[in-house]
Order: C-alpha cells, then structure tokens, then sequence
C-alpha cells in the first residue's frame, strides 16, 4: 500500500501502463465527466475524501487565484474554476496527472482559468486567496508537515485553507500540529469518518 500510494503521489512518470476511465463528480451543483488514469491517485472512482471535501467545505463563487495541492486528475480544479470564474493553479508532481488536469479542464471549457504545474513551475509572488487539498496523508507526517510549511504561507490575507483528513489517519494529530505552529484551525465539518478544516492565518 505505501509503495502503491508513493507511486500515486510521487513518481513524476508513471511505469505503468496507461488504462483510462470515466469519473463522474458532482459539485457546485453541476455534473462533471472527468478522465482519469492508472497511475494517478484514486483513478477508479472519486476518492471519498475528495468527495466530502467538495460537499462540506463552501466551493467559491467569485473571481480569485486558487490553489488545488495535489490536484490528481483535476477534479477539485475543474469544480473551483467552473464555480469561480477564477484561475486555479492545480499542482501535482505526477506528468500524467498533470496531463488529465489540462485535458479536463480543456473539456470543460476552462482551459484559460486551471494552470496545470508542478510545484517548481508556480511563480514564487503568486498567493492564493484560498488552498484546498486532500493531503497526502499516508505517505507520512514529514511530507504532510513540509507541504504544509512551503504552501500554507502563501495565502492572501483573509484567506482560507480548506482540508480534508480521514480521522484515523491523523485528522485530529494534523489539526493540532497547525495549531502549534499558529495557524487559527477550525473543524468545519464532519462525515463519514473525515474532517474537513479552515486554516486561517491567526
């Protein structure tokens, strides 16, 4: 399972052979039909974090600079852009994932507003007025802690991070780790066994 996750999460091009499917999101009260892959995270349905993420937490209405963190095949991106009319900045380290965020994005007419990069490609002045990510969890807290650390700072003032952790992979651990580090985290929601977070500036 670790080996599978880092391949997910970490190999910025995937061995595997390429085998593609459909994923049918609903968010922002719209249906989205999005390619997915072997190779990236979660290719054969929405990840159930995802789901609870983009449910729970409020998906913008209003024209802004966005930032998925660790976008996978997009759908978070797509959903923030098609909602928002703003541009989102949708990273990822795996080319394939990269690769299905463009081609989503494209189809769903957003081509223009979801800026498809790795973590090195995002300008250093850009600031997000808000962050969402289903983080990494099982890869370990280091990783987790030091992308937190690197994006976390990046918000524009008054801005939101909005997370999602399954409570047994550390949910609460994660929560209070932000704290510590003076972050204002408030537990927003709750449901099938994840926890969905604001992280704000304190």
């Amino acid at each position: 399972m670790v080996a599978m996750t880092q391949e997910h999460y970490f190999s910025a091009e995937p061995t595997g052979e390429e085998r593609r499917r459909y994923v049918n999101v609903s968010a922002a009260g719209r249906q989205f039909r999005l390619v997915a892959s072997s190779g990236v995270f979660s290719a054969d349905r929405l990840d159930p974090g995802t789901a609870v993420l983009l449910r729970k937490a409020p998906i913008p209405k209003e024209k802004g600079v966005y930032l998925d963190l660790g976008c996978g095949y997009g759908p978070i991106a797509t959903a923030l852009a098609a909602s928002s009319g703003g541009v989102v900045h949708a990273v990822d380290v795996n080319a394939r994932a990269l690769e299905l965020a463009r081609e989503n994005a494209k189809a769903h007419g957003l081509a223009d507003a979801v800026i498809a990069s790795t973590p090195d490609e995002v300008p250093d002045g850009v600031v997000f007025d808000e962050i969402w990510s289903n983080p990494p969890i099982r890869v370990g807290k280091a990783v987790v802690h030091e992308l937190m650390e690197t994006w976390l700072p990046r918000l524009a003032e008054g801005g939101t991070a909005w997370l999602v952790v399954a409570k047994f992979l550390g949910a609460d651990s994660l929560q209070g780790w932000l704290t510590e580090r003076g972050w204002d985290v408030e537990k927003h929601a709750s449901q099938k066994g994840y926890r969905v977070f604001a992280v704000r500036r304190a």
